[in-house]
């Protein structure tokens, strides 16, 4: 919509009172007429007539627009908490109180996170009536977004004069990892994923056993597990089954430091391991697993203990939304001594993290190697796909040879870091930031399926 606010030096009273460029078209085509009716002495009187009917027309126009306090209520619906990374519905109901077709244009005031400077949704909305205007908000990071007031613009068919609407309050929502995604990985999915790599029951490593009954002593059963109290009672060897610990303990570790504030598609690389994470927590939760998480740079913040209980995912959900990086070089030494710490039992850790060089890995190679002494570690760092892409395109200058081998050097590298974890026996995923979230998830059900923990 273009308008011109006439009464500028009386904003604050009149802001919500505008005249449109009709107006003027029609003003200036009454002036060229009188200025013409100097010549044409006729057109003088042609003119005062159609000044007086156009006067007439846009009294009534004004009286038409503004004749109403609340001629349009709007009511803005938005969900609870946004989804980082993930396109949220977000609905405007706007009503029609006047008693005739009017033309609208809705501005709404949208997070300033978003950097819309262009957002307007126009309609015409038919007397007394109610229309819902839908629209799709994607975050690229988390924490508070503040949505202002809905600013609608109204004016009739004659399109004169223009009222504004401010209407609704300030509004924040927060904007948690991508909780819309765990709706895709539900137990239906993971149970077909799982039967992809089939179940084979073996010995279990470690010692993780759970109570299960009492029963009676019978040839071959351990004599250290007799019961002698209930012996006592029963007057007869009783002896204590176990079972393998089904819930096994499976921890998150999410690196902060600077090499995860590299950007993709949007998102930062420590944004695509915090949604990872919670898909992954999710499906951890769902195979009857305990699922815990820490995140650390220079030190260990959000630590979640590995548990099974019903409100660990909503837990899991409030620590990953704090998750920040500090633009750090982390310390693999401080997140040994919290592993050794505070994780007691074998468990399985998946370490999101990611290295710039082969020496940068080197570097933390004795740390990585003693967490894995006791514990399943699984490496997961990434690949840049634009890089790949660049590697394989064809060159036609000197230029594009040398882009084209510094991307070959780039691959090179993150090949040769595979192969220095395994030599060591720590496992890996190099994967893309797009295929971070299916790829842990694959890696999960291939190491429950075959009982390595």
């Amino acid at each position: 919509m273009s308008e011109t606010n006439i009464f500028t030096p009386f904003k604050k009273a009149y802001q919500s009172i505008y005249i449109n460029n009709l107006f003027f078209y029609i003003l200036f085509a009454h002036i060229f007429l009188f200025v013409l009716s100097f010549f044409i002495k006729e057109l003088f009187v042609l003119g005062l007539l159609l000044t007086a009917i156009f006067t007439c027309i846009f009294c009534f126009d004004l009286f038409v627009v503004f004749r109403l306090k609340n001629g349009i209520e709007s009511t803005r619906i938005l969900p609870e908490k946004l989804s980082n990374g993930d396109h949220n519905d977000i609905t405007l109901e706007v009503k029609n109180n006047y008693p005739l077709e009017v033309f609208i244009e809705i501005i709404d005031e949208i997070p300033s996170q978003f950097q819309i400077r262009d957002f307007s949704i126009k309609a015409k909305l038919k007397a007394q009536n109610v229309k819902i205007f839908p629209y799709q908000l994607k975050p690229a990071e988390r924490g508070e977004y503040h949505f202002g007031s809905t600013n609608i613009y109204v004016h009739s068919i004659l399109n004169l004069v223009t009222k504004r609407y401010i209407l609704g309050d300030d509004k924040m929502v927060k904007t948690y990892p991508s909780f819309l995604k765990l709706k895709q990985f539900d137990l239906k999915t993971i149970n077909s994923m799982t039967s992809a790599y089939g179940v084979k029951r073996v010995r279990r490593i470690g010692n993780s056993f759970e109570f299960e009954q009492i029963k009676e002593y019978v040839q071959g059963d351990n004599i250290r597990d007799i019961n002698w109290k209930a012996t006592a009672k029963k007057n007869q060897l009783m002896v204590n089954q176990f079972v393998d610990e089904k819930a096994q303990n499976v921890y998150m570790l999410i690196d902060r430091g600077r090499t995860m504030k590299m950007p993709f598609d949007g998102l930062s690389l420590l944004d695509y391991a915090i949604n990872a994470s919670l898909i992954v927590s999710n499906v951890v939760i769902q195979k009857q697993d305990k699922v815990g998480l820490f995140s650390f740079s220079k030190n260990v913040n959000d630590y979640v203990a590995a548990e099974r209980r019903n409100h660990q995912m909503g837990m899991i959900l409030e620590s990953l939304y704090n998750v920040k990086t500090n633009f750090e070089e982390t310390d693999f030494g401080v997140l040994y001594s919290a592993v050794k710490h505070n994780i007691k039992q074998r468990s399985l850790l998946l370490l999101y993290t990611n290295f710039d060089s082969m020496d940068a890995l080197e570097r933390q190679m004795n740390y990585l190697r003693a967490i894995n002494k006791n514990h399943l570690l699984i490496v997961i760092f990434f690949k840049n796909s634009e890089i790949v892409e660049l590697a394989n395109k064809s060159t036609h200058s000197e230029q594009e040879i040398i882009k084209k081998t510094v991307a070959e050097k780039f691959i090179y590298d993150k090949e040769q870091m595979v192969l220095e974890l395994s030599k060591y026996g720590v496992n890996s995923i190099l994967t893309t930031p797009k295929n971070l979230t299916i790829d842990a998830i694959n890696k999960y059900i291939e190491i429950k399926s075959k009982g390595l923990i």
